[in-house]
């Protein structure tokens, strides 16, 4: 799977990139992120974990999806202002992407194979859906939108990724 580091993506500014280049090649947190859902307080402790992990080379990336009831309807411009102003976002961020179905962004097409803890694979959820990757591209967690960014089990599976 470490192809999937290498996988095009532009950021949220419109820049082409690669997840490895994101993540300046360490593990990284991947999150479909949404402004207007229920779960949007979830970007705070997103951004506590991003800056905690920091210097042990841990990246968040946030994935904006417009595929859940429309909750983030925003252009780039007013996403971007809602995550710094609203959260104090610092965590790179992707264009908005699509996590389900035929039009799928091709990380979500690997993503979505891996199941989470009860064994369950396929489509994403709904917005704040997490994935963990080792700085290797390796999905080795998978965490449903309800599971909050900073809850144990979380906190211990991007532990058991960083680097000594």
């Amino acid at each position: 799977m470490s192809d999937l580091l290498d996988l095009p993506v532009s950021t949220l500014q419109g820049e082409p990139t690669t997840l490895r280049e994101l993540t300046g090649g360490g593990p990284a947190l991947l999150v479909n992120v949404a402004s207007r859902c229920g779960l949007t307080p979830q970007y705070t402790a997103l951004e506590a974990l991003h800056e905690e992990y920091a210097a042990r080379g841990f990246t968040v990336i946030g994935l904006p999806c417009n595929q859940f009831m429309g909750q983030e309807p925003g252009s780039a411009e007013e996403i971007a202002e809602f995550c710094s102003a609203t959260y104090g976002v610092t965590f790179p961020m992707t264009e908005k992407i699509e996590v389900n179905g035929a039009d799928a962004h091709p990380v979500y097409q690997q993503l979505t194979a891996t199941p989470d803890a009860d064994g369950k694979a396929g489509d994403v959820a709904w917005n704040f859906e997490k994935f963990l990757l080792s700085g290797q591209g390796e999905v080795v967690a998978r965490f449903r939108p309800q599971t909050l960014p900073d809850a144990p089990e979380v906190r211990a599976a991007i532990e058991s990724v960083l680097p000594g």
